[in-house]
């Protein structure tokens, strides 16, 4: 018989890799799996109901609360046609006049949750609040959430009942030491929740060690590793991106994939793209600091040898990644949750043949330099990053080496080999 397990996770589940292969390894091998997420109403490409396979089904929750949804319309309306505008004040006034201690403090609070900082709280609060209400509606076996933002909606789902349920945390990140979470409440709440889980999965020994000191125990491990791709299609199966960016057939794409944000040495890049020999830095991806790159490509007159393109499905990425000469992977020390990555981004160049540029930082230093996929580099200094990039450039022969050693170690470094981790931890919790 199967058992039902709930899975949690904070985004639209448009490009989440390994959610998306934890949750097809669990409907292969004896679960039925529901993913709740969240609905994204500005992507009309999104249903909130998705049947991924018989066995793996997708909820997303509405973003957004009716309520807000509805004086955003009010709003719009009224800024649209100034006569309706005029009648919706009056209707207001009359209303304060007739009842003025229930409407204007109602008014007032409204007020607050929709145009200050308080409305970020209502929206979140609002979808943890929907998460938990889905995940009431059915009987599961095993709640997993992932990352630290959807830990409490699987507490409460899976402890707050007569019947206890098994806890699952996938933690992808250091939640104690990443960026954009440097308050202190991060750390106590999973602190707090820690002791109420009935397993832990991280991405890799160096972060289970981190967990260890910090708490006592060593979590599971499972590695961020792609699908296995057969070596035929990596060769055919090929978007032209020299046609697609308009670049001469045999200039090199030196490609950036993935989020464009703080802390991934992307100036550092753009800096480095007068000291390289030849080749065209192509940024495929979109986030937060992009306008700040774009800004600075202009300022260094440097739009003919930087490209960007948007992100792209995650199925079709690797179509675009098999056209690069070499790949970035240059994460900045800025923190342990940096650090310590085994960035799945390392592996997705590995399956398709791609050598690497990479910072040198443990895990990924010892997959790269093990395996000879490509050069270590201090990623803090362009320079150094220059370097690597031309002696790659220069050195064809080295080049095409460590492309053949890519897809020798694609064989050991896949999700086809990894998943067999990830199902003795769902094992483990009925032992236990």
């Amino acid at each position: 018989m199967k058992k039902n397990v709930c899975m949690f996770v904070w985004n639209h589940f448009t490009n989440d890799a390994r959610v998306m292969r934890e949750c097809t390894a669990l409907s292969q091998n004896h679960y039925k799996v529901d993913l709740i997420c969240i609905d994204d109403p500005k992507d009309d490409s999104i249903n909130r109901f998705e049947e991924m396979n018989p066995n793996f089904n997708v909820y997303r929750v509405r973003r957004y609360p009716l309520l807000l949804e509805l004086l955003q319309k009010v709003y719009q309306i009224s800024l649209k046609n100034k006569m309706i505008g005029f009648l919706l004040l009056l209707s207001w006034l009359a209303s304060a006049f007739v009842a003025p201690f229930i409407v204007l403090p109602v008014s007032g609070l409204l007020f607050l949750l929709w145009r200050t900082k308080l409305r970020v709280v209502w929206i979140r609060g609002s979808i943890i609040l929907r998460m938990i209400a889905r995940g009431w509606q059915r009987k599961y076996d095993i709640y997993h959430s992932n990352d630290l933002n959807t830990l409490p909606q699987g507490y409460i789902c899976a402890k707050w009942r007569i019947n206890r349920k098994k806890l699952v945390y996938d933690s992808h990140e250091v939640q104690t030491s990443r960026t954009g979470y440097d308050s202190g409440i991060y750390g106590k709440m999973e602190g707090f929740l820690i002791n109420k889980i009935d397993s832990m999965i991280v991405e890799n020994h160096t972060r289970a060690k981190y967990n260890e000191d910090l708490y006592g125990f060593y979590p599971g491990v499972v590695y961020n590793y792609p699908f296995k791709q057969q070596e035929s299609v990596i060769e055919d199966e090929k978007v032209d991106l020299h046609e697609l960016l308009n670049l001469p057939k045999d200039e090199k794409i030196l490609l950036y994939q993935g989020g464009i944000q703080t802390g991934r040495g992307l100036e550092n890049l753009v800096k480095a793209v007068p000291l390289f020999s030849e080749g065209t830095l192509v940024f495929i991806g979109d986030g937060r600091i992009k306008p700040t790159l774009l800004k600075m490509v202009e300022e260094l007159n440097l739009q003919h040898r930087v490209k960007f393109i948007p992100k792209v499905p995650l199925k079709e990425l690797p179509k675009y990644t098999r056209n690069a000469y070499l790949g970035f992977q240059v994460l900045n020390n800025v923190c342990f949750n940096h650090y310590s990555a085994s960035s799945n981004k390392l592996f997705e160049y590995m399956m398709s043949g791609v050598p690497v540029v990479a910072c040198s930082f443990p895990e990924i230093k010892k997959v790269v330099e093990e395996n000879q996929l490509g050069l270590c580099v201090d990623s803090h200094n362009h320079v150094e990053i220059s370097k690597a990039v031309n002696i790659l450039l220069k050195d064809v022969e080295l080049r095409n080496k460590m492309s053949q050693n890519s897809k020798s170690a694609s064989r050991t470094y896949n999700w086809d080999l990894e998943k067999q981790n990830f199902y003795t931890i769902y094992d483990r919790l009925y032992i236990s």
